[in-house]
């Protein structure tokens, strides 16, 4: 009866720490676009994309030739604020570029590019209030979460909810919600509106 105990335990030890550690040892890679149509750069374009543009141009020539545009021209995404990831120690390692963007519509996204942080379970995006956080603790005082991470490696971009002024964060965080780690932290040095 104790051997039956010792190996059931031991069975549901392998499964619950496999499951922890797994996350270390495989990476996973996202290269999410960052595709808004005012940001569409022609030699960029495939020739078919070309062609299809151009016939799109003469076919709106053709309806309304001289028609005289009140409109603003459209505004693309601008960048207001930036931060590189740093390591909060051995383990737990990042690099790349937090970008802060104000969208036409005037909503904010935090694009991840390049990016790359060590692997771990339950991973995060958060926006912190603290500028430099050290540890989870520091990112616990004030933040907001931008959702799960997609990928430890590449380009990624998070919708920062309606109603949420980033002015008010220091930092776009990785952090572990299931041990409350904090991964690795990028300090924000804003430059815009």
């Amino acid at each position: 009866m104790k051997k039956g105990m010792v190996v059931a335990v031991v069975l549901i030890l392998g499964v619950v720490g496999s499951y922890l550690a797994a996350p270390l040892f495989i990476d996973r890679e996202v290269n999410e676009p960052f595709d808004f149509p005012a940001d569409l750069d022609v030699a960029e374009m495939s020739a078919g994309q070309r062609q299809e543009a151009m016939a799109h141009a003469f076919a709106m020539a053709k309806v309304k030739p001289d028609t005289v545009m009140d409109e603003a021209m459209p505004e693309q995404p601008i960048a207001v604020a930036s931060g590189s990831f740093v390591d909060v120690d051995r383990l737990h390692k990042g690099s790349g570029t937090a970008t802060l963007y104000r969208l036409p519509d005037g909503e904010h996204i935090v694009r991840l590019d390049p990016f790359s942080v060590s692997n771990g379970p339950d991973l995060y995006v958060y926006l912190a209030k603290n500028a430099n956080p050290g540890n989870g603790d520091a990112v616990k005082q004030g933040f907001v979460s931008l959702g799960k991470l997609k990928g430890n490696k590449g380009s990624q971009n998070y919708p920062i909810p309606r109603g949420v002024n980033p002015a008010q964060y220091g930092s776009v965080v990785v952090f572990c919600q299931l041990f409350g780690v904090l991964f690795s932290p990028a300090p924000l040095v804003f430059s815009g509106p």
